[in-house]
């Protein structure tokens, strides 16, 4: 027998199980155990990434909503957007639970709506992708600016993408647990600052 790891693949015989407009092919346990998604993080590590990303907009957005709407203008929009992300979090851990495979939004819609509109659901995943990074570079390199005005802005843009990039290529774990560090570096602020 060869140590070589054996492709397996779906049978030709396997029945067809449809979800929404989106239909699959029924595969053993052992066609799908090798495609399981590894557990990387905890619920800890998830909640820095939810509440980093959500905290992120004390830095760069809400001076902005402050001045346009006043306090109280303010106050409900923010009242307005924690009602948007409770749904979205209740929605999100719904769909992930009835639908437990890789893919995210992709997945979800693909599922309910077929593939079409899941591929178009991807495409916007992808830009999105592209496009966080380079917003989040562009204001740290504004901050960064206002400190050290000599270096050029383009140096910090890629110098945070080497950065980023570092961390991302040395894998899921390290990537999260930086942005606990941060997040956490970031709450410190908000609390000793506000």
């Amino acid at each position: 027998m060869s140590d070589t790891p054996q492709a397996i693949t779906p049978s030709s015989a396997a029945s067809a199980t449809t979800s929404g407009t989106a239909s699959y092919e029924d595969v053993g346990d052992e066609y799908l155990d090798q495609r399981r998604l590894r557990k990387s993080a905890g619920w800890i590590l998830l909640w820095a990434l939810g509440v980093g990303a959500v905290i992120s907009g004390d830095f760069f957005g809400w001076n902005y909503g402050l001045a346009a709407g006043g306090f109280g203008g303010l106050l409900i929009a923010t009242g307005v957007v924690a009602i948007m992300y409770i749904c979205m979090v209740f929605s999100i851990a719904e769909l992930s639970a009835a639908l437990p495979h890789a893919g995210g939004f992709y997945s979800f819609t693909r599922s309910a709506f077929g593939p079409a509109l899941g591929f178009v659901n991807g495409v916007a995943d992808m830009i999105e992708y592209v496009v966080t990074p380079a917003v989040i570079v562009i204001s740290i390199a504004a901050y960064m600016e206002t400190i050290f005005p000599a270096v050029p802005t383009p140096v910090w843009w890629v110098f945070y993408y080497v950065v980023f990039v570092g961390i991302n290529v040395l894998g899921t774990n390290l990537t999260l647990r930086v942005g606990m560090v941060v997040t956490l570096m970031a709450m410190a602020v908000l609390v000793i600052f506000y």
